[in-house]
């Protein structure tokens, strides 16, 4: 489900033009003018010449404003529209700058472009001249793909309203306005002066930045050749609507001039050989994730972690594990830069319901850097009498929340996303890694696993966008993403119908785990389906896949678990809603799974869902020899849905609730198992709670 709220993110498409922009005869010169070889390399010849700048600019649908080519042109440039059929040194006329105005990207033109023609805009650099790239959307590609390989920078989500100058007497900085020793003052609060600020950048030099810190750049410049890359975050261009009448106060306009005529006189400096020299500004290292503890049982442990070091510099690590007053052991692994530069540590020969703690530390010691560390319980054994207690939870929020502080005080020893956690909502490799970080450096929640195990799946918004399916172009991005930063002990199966127990492309997020008394079974419902026929049904579409189906009906014959979790993230009956991501879309394979559990007799089953943003418990009857329930826990995070809160025969309780969790108490220690969950929220309430015994779900006593 999407949360409720505006999100300019959602406003991304639709019938909004693009500005293309008609050339404007000008006064300005400079001292070179640049040709194009018969090779198609750029060059520099002397010739004298005004300015040319070739633009593509876009009303989107936030702003609903213009302004590059009319400021361009304020500036002294001859301004002509980019000719997208052409490349970068091969337009109609030989131009100086070519300037991408903000949020082009979300014109489909653009990306066009760059895929046809991103190599030739080095050419274009290179031979003495400049690319302009202001701000644009990070789901769209949040990294810039046309820089050669020595430069680099991507854009991330984060929007602020304040810009400072770095390099104060540099041609593009010296000279402009500033206030309070901040630039670009003035500006309509509802237009944020930087927008997508990149994040991450690759040999570049910042000249201005949103914070008197110097972090994060709002202008990078790149040196390519004898040209240069200007690549920002600024929404400066952005002053004017259709009709030309401005958008922005006249002293914000009148920045906005002076900025692109320093940028004039900037690309003639370029162009004549004279610009400045770039002397990269280092960037800051990245801030550690982690350690999240993964997938234990009673003898192993999967803990994972991303150090943020330079994996060139620091590539082998050592996780150091020991139990109280036991002898400290450890396993060494290397930096995976094929997994985001991330580690995943395998613990064995641990012992059954036993407490250790975990150091993670560069092999070489590292001056400055503070080692992880976290801790974490093993399972107890299987059939031996235990109290587990589990967490669970589906649409989590990317911000603090004490959410997960509550979880930890209600004596949860472990938990499972449920999916939605986090929402990526895109399809770019890029994009999707920095919100799993993002999300697991959340202090409260980094708090939680480190120091718990902590299993997941997914659900649409971390598949790929709101009701996505298994014929959903994106998906193996995401799936890349999800295993870079989950420590499942499978992440479904390879290209043979193997379980895949490493982070290699593969099929599928699905897994298992026992803890104590309780198996949970992790299914996935998105990668396979509406890819192939239903195994229940050929008639119909499938949703879990033939392998995954063969998966599930081996483990739950084999579980000796007292209590057995089908989990998904999607709710096992119909949202009835108008959206097709749930179980009653794929009723048929539902239902063949629920007669095969009752034909075999399996005992101790029930369901377990999220997705809609509203908590449920629903008893079905005697579906599968004996009451079966259904267990839907969502949201963790602030938004409701009361419209899915909808009547059922089956319903028991419900909860249209923020920030609620599942807690599972497991219990064997007595004469007759018994299972208990409690919806409970972020402020220790109890919603409703539900408890069952051994011989409710289907065990005989022998």
């Amino acid at each position: 489900m999407t949360e409720k709220g505006f999100d300019r993110r959602l406003l991304l498409t639709g019938g909004v033009a693009a500005a293309l922009v008609a050339a404007t005869p000008t006064t300005a010169t400079a001292t070179a003018a640049a040709t194009t070889t018969a090779t198609g390399t750029a060059t520099t010849s002397a010739a004298a010449g005004p300015l040319r700048a070739a633009v593509l600019e876009y009303a989107d649908q936030w702003t609903k404003a213009t302004g590059l080519a009319e400021l361009l042109r304020r500036a002294g440039f001859t301004v002509v529209p980019l000719d997208l059929t052409r490349s970068a040194v091969d337009q109609p006329e030989p131009v100086d700058l070519i300037a991408f105005g903000s949020f082009t990207n979300n014109d489909p033109r653009y990306a066009t472009y760059l895929s046809a023609h991103g190599g030739s805009l080095r050419c274009f650099a290179e031979g003495g001249r400049v690319v302009l790239d202001l701000a644009q959307s990070d789901q769209f590609g949040a990294e810039v793909s046309y820089l050669p390989d020595s430069l680099g920078a991507v854009r991330t989500d984060a929007d602020y309203d304040t810009i400072h100058p770095v390099v104060a007497d540099h041609p593009l900085v010296a000279g402009l306005r500033t206030s309070g020793g901040r630039l670009f003052t003035g500006r309509s609060t509802s237009m944020r002066v930087s927008w997508e600020t990149v994040g991450t950048w690759r040999s570049l030099r910042v000249l201005m930045a949103c914070a008197a810190t110097g972090h994060p750049p709002a202008l990078l410049e790149g040196a390519h050749g004898a040209g240069r890359f200007l690549i920002t975050s600024l929404t400066i261009d952005k002053c004017f609507d259709a009709t030309g009448a401005p958008v922005q106060p006249e002293l914000a306009v009148a920045d906005s001039v002076a900025f692109f005529e320093a940028l004039a006189g900037y690309v003639g400096l370029v162009r004549e050989g004279s610009a400045p020299p770039v002397t990269p500004t280092p960037m800051p290292p990245d801030p550690a994730t982690g350690p999240l503890v993964g997938h234990v049982d009673f003898t192993t442990a999967r803990v994972w972690a991303r150090p943020g070091l330079d994996p060139t510099l620091h590539a082998r690590w050592t996780c150091t594990y020991q139990k109280e007053k036991g002898v400290p052991h450890s396993v060494e692994a290397a930096l995976s830069t094929a997994n985001d530069n991330t580690l995943l540590f395998d613990l064995r020969g641990l012992n059954p319901d036993t407490t250790y703690e975990i150091v993670i530390a560069p092999a070489t010691p590292v001056a400055g850097f503070t080692p992880l560390t976290g801790s974490f319980a093993t399972s107890p054994a299987p059939g031996r009498p235990a109290v587990v207690t589990m967490g669970m939870g589906s649409c989590a929020p990317s911000t603090p929340d004490h959410v997960w502080t509550r979880i930890m005080d209600e004596g949860c020893d472990s938990f499972v996303l449920l999916g939605d956690t986090p929402y990526l909502d895109t399809s770019d490799l890029t994009v999707a890694r920095r919100k799993h970080r993002t999300f697991l450096q959340q202090p409260e929640l980094a708090r939680l696993v480190a120091s718990r195990p902590v299993w997941a799946t997914w659900d649409d918004h971390d598949f790929g966008g709101n009701d996505k399916h298994g014929d959903h172009p994106g998906k193996g991005n995401n799936r890349t993403a999800f295993v870079d930063y989950r420590a499942n002990a499978t992440f479904g199966h390879d290209a043979d119908g193997a379980g895949l127990t490493t982070r290699a492309d593969g099929l599928g997020v699905y897994t298992s785990f026992r803890r104590g008394p309780i198996e949970v079974f992790l299914l996935d419902p998105r990668w396979f389906s509406r890819t192939e026929a239903s195994w229940a049904d050929p008639a119909k579409p499938g949703c879990l896949g033939q392998v995954q189906w063969d998966w599930l009906r081996e483990r739950l014959l084999r579980s000796t678990a007292p209590f057995k979790a089908l989990a998904s993230g999607m709710i096992w009956d119909d949202k009835q809603n108008g959206e097709s991501d749930d179980w009653g879309t794929y009723a048929h394979e539902k239902e063949a799974l629920l007669d095969f559990i009752a034909a075999e007799r399996i005992p101790g089953c029930f369901l377990i869902g999220g997705d809609i943003h509203v908590s449920r418990a629903l008893n079905y009857g005697p579906r599968v020899g004996y009451d079966l329930w259904q267990f839907i826990v969502s949201p963790l995070h602030s938004s409701t849905i009361p419209s899915l809160n909808v009547p059922s025969p089956y319903l028991v309780h419900s909860a249209v609730e923020p920030h609620v969790f599942l807690k599972l108490v497991a219990d064997t220690t007595g004469a007759m198992p018994t299972l208990t969950a409690t919806w409970i929220n972020r402020d220790g309430r109890r919603l409703f709670e539900v408890r069952r015994t051994a011989a409710d779900l289907g065990h005989v006593s022998t």
